[in-house]
C-alpha cells in the first residue's frame, strides 16, 4: 500500500479512496493512514469517549479514516479509507460512487487525480456477486472512474473453507477476464515483488484508465481471528504453516543472502524498538497524529447538523416563483431547430403545454423535472441512475429525446442557461446491488448534490437489500455519516402479479427509529417537486425513500395547480377536499399512495358528505402535529387506516403501533405470503372489496 500511495503520487493522483474488510484494517489504519496507536489503544481498551451524539456507533474496525500523507518524493496526497459493515465486498461500490463524485465535483473529472483501491481476500472475490457488478460498471459511462487497482490478498482459505469448496473458476482473479484487466500473481513471501507489482498496477492504471489486479499468493498465520484454531478444518496445512518464516525473516534472510551483512542485527534491533514504541504509545506518550485539511465538500458537510424531532414538524418553504416556473417549463419543452424528435414524444409534449395553457396544470412527470431544473440553476448537481430511467420504464420521463432519424440524444435539463450544473442521467446496467451501493458513495462524497436512483419496478430494490440494510439505514448511526440518497421505488397495486406491485414498504418502515430515513407515498406532482427540492434545503441529510406512482403517472388527479408549486413546501398531510362541514364527518379514511384517488372517486360517486379522506403523504416521520389538528376537527369521527396491501404488508402493522386511532382498524386485504394476486380478475375483485368496505363499514 505505501508503494501505491508513493508511486500514484508521483504519477498526478491527489487522492486515494480506499475499501477494504476487516482482516489487517488496523495494520492499515496505524501504518497508512497514521491513526495513532493511542486512538486504537483507547478504543480497544475501551477508554476513548465515543461521541455518540450522532449515533451508537459501530465495532472498531469497520470505522472510517482520512489523513493526508506526503510520498517520498514530497507530493501530498489525501487518503480516505471507507467505513464497512462484515458484508464483504458490499463496500465496493461505495467505494467506486465516492470517487467518481470526488472526480466530479473536485478535479472536473480528471479522473487521474483520483484512485479508487479495493483490498480483497480471495474467497470474497470468488464468491461475491457484487464484485462481478462492480467489474461490470467499470467502463459504463455512468460509473467509470478511471480504473480501480484490486489488490487481493489470497491466503488460500475462506474461514475454514479449502478453495477447491470456494470457486469452480481457475483462479479467484478470474472474474478479471471479463473486462480483460490484467492479474498480476504474485508470491506474498517476495516483499520486493510484491512492491514491484504495486508500482507497475499503478502506472498501468495512469496509463490506460483500467482496472488491474495484484492476486498476492500467501497464507493466514491464525485462524478467522487470533482466537480460532484453524488445525480443526486445515491440520495439515496449519502443520505446514508453523514451521514456515514469516515475510520479515524471509526478507531478513533475502538480505543475508545477497551481501547485507549486518541484516540480522538491524532487524532484531527494528523489531525491539518497534515493540518499545507499541509499549510507550500505550502508557499514554503522545504520538503525532497526520495532519487532515478538509476539502470543500466536506467543509460543507461540516456546516450541516443532526436532524431534530422539530425539524419534521413542518416542511421548508421550497416554492420558486411563478417567472421562473413557466420559464424552466417553457425551456423543458424546447429542442433545437435541426432535431426531429419522434412523433409520439412531440404529441406527448405538446399535451403537457395545453394542460397548463388551459388548466393551470403540470403533470407528474414535469413536476419531477422541474424540481431537478431548479437545483441545476442554482448550481447544484442533480445525478439520477436506475434501469431506464433516461425514458422512464412506463414512458413518462422523456429526459432525454432522441433524434428518430439520427439516433442523437438531446438532454431537455441541460438548456435552461449558461451557467447551470448539467444534468446527469444514466441508463444503468440491470445491477441494484452495485448500483444502489455506486450511488449511496457518490451522495456520501457531496452534500450539495441530489442523488436519486430509480428502480425498474420497486419490488427489485430487494436485489440490493445488502445496501439499504447496512448502508441507507444504519449508517448514521454506525459511522455518524449523514447521507441525502433519494430511492424511487414504483409501487402499487394493479393487477400486475407478484412482482410488479409491492415495493415492500412494510420493511423500510420496520426499519424506521431514530428519524433516520424519510418515507413518503406521494399523490401530488406539486408534492414531489417540494420533496425533492426539500432534500437540499434542509440543513441536514436523510436519505428518502419515495413510494412512487405507476399507472397514476398519467392520472388527472395527480396533476397539481401552478400556485401549488409557487407556495408554501411539502404538505406531509393533505385534508380532505370535498367534505363541506367537518362536524358531520361520522368516519375518516386515512390512507396514502394510489388507493387515495379510487376512494376519492368513490366518495364523488356516492357524494359522501359524511366521510373524509386524508392523504398520508409522509409516513415516517410521522406528522404528529398536523395530525393532532385533523384529529381535533373530525373529532366525532372513527378512523381507519385503508391500504391495498395485505394485511401483513403495507404501513398497516407500523401505523398500528403508532398511531392509537387506527389500533383495531385495518382495511386491506387478507393477509398473504405472496405480495399480490397473478390473475387481473381476481386482483379487481379484491380492489373492489377494500373499496366497499370503508365505505360501508
Amino acid at each position: 500500500m505505501d508503494a501505491i500511495i508513493n508511486t500514484a503520487g508521483n504519477h498526478q493522483v491527489q487522492e486515494v479512496v480506499i475499501g477494504m474488510a476487516h482482516r489487517g484494517r488496523l495494520n492499515i489504519l496505524a501504518n497508512i493512514m497514521g491513526k495513532t496507536y493511542e486512538q486504537i489503544f483507547s478504543e480497544f481498551e475501551g477508554t476513548a469517549t465515543v461521541d455518540q451524539t450522532m449515533g451508537s456507533g459501530d465495532v472498531k474496525y469497520h470505522m472510517g479514516y482520512g489523513s493526508d500523507v506526503q510520498t517520498l518524493d514530497g507530493k501530498e496526497v489525501h487518503l480516505k479509507l471507507m467505513p464497512n459493515p462484515s458484508h464483504l465486498e458490499a463496500v465496493d461500490p461505495v467505494v467506486v460512487g465516492f470517487a467518481r463524485a470526488k472526480a466530479d465535483v473536485l478535479y472536473e473529472s480528471d479522473f487521474d487525480k483520483i484512485l479508487p483501491i479495493l483490498i480483497h481476500g480471495d474467497a470474497s472475490i470468488a464468491g461475491q456477486g457484487i464484485v462481478y457488478e462492480v467489474l461490470q460498471m467499470s467502463n459504463l459511462r455512468g460509473y467509470y472512474t478511471g480504473g480501480t487497482i484490486h489488490f487481493v490478498i489470497n491466503n488460500q482459505i475462506g474461514f475454514t473453507t479449502d478453495f477447491d469448496d470456494a470457486r469452480s473458476a481457475d483462479y479467484c482473479t478470474s472474474v478479471a477476464a471479463m473486462v480483460k484487466a490484467p492479474v498480476l500473481h504474485v508470491n506474498g513471501d517476495d516483499a520486493e515483488a510484491v512492491v514491484k507489482c504495486a508500482e507497475i498496477a499503478v502506472r498501468f492504471r495512469q496509463e490506460f484508465n483500467s482496472d488491474i489486479f495484484i492476486d498476492m499468493v500467501c497464507y493466514r498465520k491464525h485462524g478467522h481471528n487470533e482466537g480460532d484454531d484453524p488445525k480443526y478444518t486445515q491440520p495439515q496445512l496449519y502443520a505446514l504453516i508453523d514451521k514456515h518464516q514469516n515475510p520479515r525473516e524471509i526478507y531478513t534472510r533475502h538480505l543475508l543472502n545477497n551481501g547485507e551483512g549486518d541484516a540480522k542485527e538491524l532487524a532484531k534491533s527494528m523489531e525491539k524498538k518497534f515493540w518499545e514504541d507499541l509499549q510507550e504509545r500505550l502508557e499514554e506518550i503522545k504520538q503525532h497524529p497526520l495532519p487532515y485539511k478538509y476539502q470543500p465538500p466536506e467543509l460543507e458537510w461540516k456546516s450541516l447538523r443532526k436532524a431534530t424531532e422539530a425539524d419534521f414538524e413542518q416542511s421548508p418553504v421550497t416554492a420558486v416563483s411563478e417567472l421562473e416556473l413557466r420559464s424552466m417549463f417553457q425551456k423543458l419543452m424546447q429542442w433545437p431547430e435541426n432535431f426531429k424528435p419522434l412523433k409520439k414524444v412531440e404529441k406527448l409534449l405538446k399535451e403537457k403545454c395545453k394542460l397548463l395553457e388551459d388548466e393551470n396544470k403540470i403533470d407528474w412527470a414535469t413536476g419531477e423535472l422541474l424540481a431537478y431544473s431548479s437545483l441545476l440553476i442554482q448550481h447544484n448537481l442533480v445525478r439520477l441512475s436506475g434501469q431506464d430511467v433516461q425514458r422512464g420504464t412506463f414512458s413518462h420521463r422523456h429526459a432525454l429525446l432522441r433524434d428518430e432519424q439520427t439516433n442523437k440524444g438531446y438532454n431537455r435539463l441541460n438548456h435552461f442557461q449558461e451557467s447551470q450544473e448539467k444534468f446527469k442521467i444514466y441508463n444503468s446496467l440491470l445491477s441494484e446491488y452495485g448500483v444502489l451501493g455506486f450511488e449511496y458513495g457518490y451522495a456520501m462524497a457531496n452534500p450539495a448534490a441530489l442523488v436519486i436512483w430509480e428502480a425498474q419496478f420497486g419490488d427489485f430494490s430487494n436485489g440490493a437489500q445488502t445496501v439499504i440494510d447496512q448502508f441507507i439505514v444504519a449508517g448514521e448511526q454506525k459511522w455518524q455519516r449523514m447521507n441525502g440518497i433519494v430511492m424511487l421505488l414504483p409501487h402499487g397495486y394493479e393487477g400486475q402479479g407478484p412482482e410488479h406491485s409491492s415495493a415492500r414498504m412494510e420493511r423500510y418502515l420496520q426499519m424506521c427509529a431514530e428519524l433516520n430515513l424519510v418515507i413518503t407515498n406521494i399523490t401530488t406532482s406539486a408534492n414531489l417537486f417540494h420533496a425533492l427540492r426539500r432534500q437540499l434545503a434542509w440543513q441536514f441529510r436523510k436519505p428518502l425513500i419515495n413510494f412512487a406512482p405507476k399507472a397514476n403517472l398519467r392520472y388527472p388527479g395527480s396533476y397539481s395547480k401552478i400556485d401549488d408549486f409557487t407556495n408554501g413546501g411539502f404538505k406531509e398531510l393533505i385534508d380532505d377536499h370535498f367534505v363541506q362541514v367537518a362536524t358531520q364527518v361520522k368516519k375518516v379514511l386515512i390512507c396514502s399512495g394510489k388507493i387515495y384517488f379510487e376512494l376519492a372517486e368513490k366518495q364523488l360517486k356516492d357524494n359522501r358528505q359524511d366521510i373524509a379522506i386524508i392523504r398520508l403523504e409522509q409516513i415516517y416521520p410521522l406528522p404528529y402535529k398536523q395530525l393532532d389538528g385533523l384529529y381535533g376537527k373530525y373529532d366525532k369521527a372513527n378512523w381507519f387506516w385503508v391500504q391495498e396491501e395485505p394485511l401483513n404488508m403495507g404501513a398497516a402493522s407500523f401505523l398500528q403501533m403508532n398511531l392509537k386511532t387506527i389500533k383495531h382498524r385495518v382495511i386491506s386485504r387478507n393477509a398473504s405470503a405472496s405480495t399480490a394476486t397473478g390473475y387481473v380478475k381476481v386482483h379487481a375483485k379484491e380492489q373492489a372489496e377494500i373499496i366497499t368496505l370503508a365505505f360501508s363499514i
